[in-house]
């Protein structure tokens, strides 16, 4: 799946000490997660509503969130789990428009271990509602 491809590929940078690239990818990752989800929600041949279509052609992680269905659950799951809760903190910070700019090696760190944590990760909560 291309979302843990990219999230490999940003946890490589931040080894290799390129966290501006690491930072970049990391959140990438699970735009592309976020946009896969929404992807399987479509029925084959079927012609979603405008609407919803327009809603998936963004970046914002919060704005994903919910033309993914996925904000009500989110927010439940987060109530029960405070960590979870610190992560998406963290991961909706991320902006495509970090790909101009710079970031230091402890931020992506922090951003890649938000998104990968086993336990409460925000790609293992993602991928689990697939």
């Amino acid at each position: 799946m291309l979302a843990q491809i990219r999230l490999q590929e940003a946890q490589t940078l931040l080894k290799a000490g390129l966290p501006d690239g690491a930072y970049y990818l990391a959140g990438y990752s699970v735009e592309c997660a976020l946009k896969a989800r929404i992807a399987k929600r479509t029925q084959r041949h079927e012609f979603p509503d405008k609407k919803s279509v327009d809603a998936s052609y963004t970046h914002n992680l919060k704005d994903l969130i919910k033309a993914a269905n996925l904000e009500n659950d989110r927010a439940v799951y987060a109530a029960q789990d405070p960590v979870f809760q610190g992560n998406w903190d963290l991961v909706q910070q991320w902006s495509e428009r970090s790909r101009y700019e710079r970031n230091v090696q402890a931020l992506a760190a922090a951003l890649i271990e938000a998104i990968a944590n086993k336990r409460h990760g925000v790609m293992t909560w993602i991928k689990q509602r697939w």
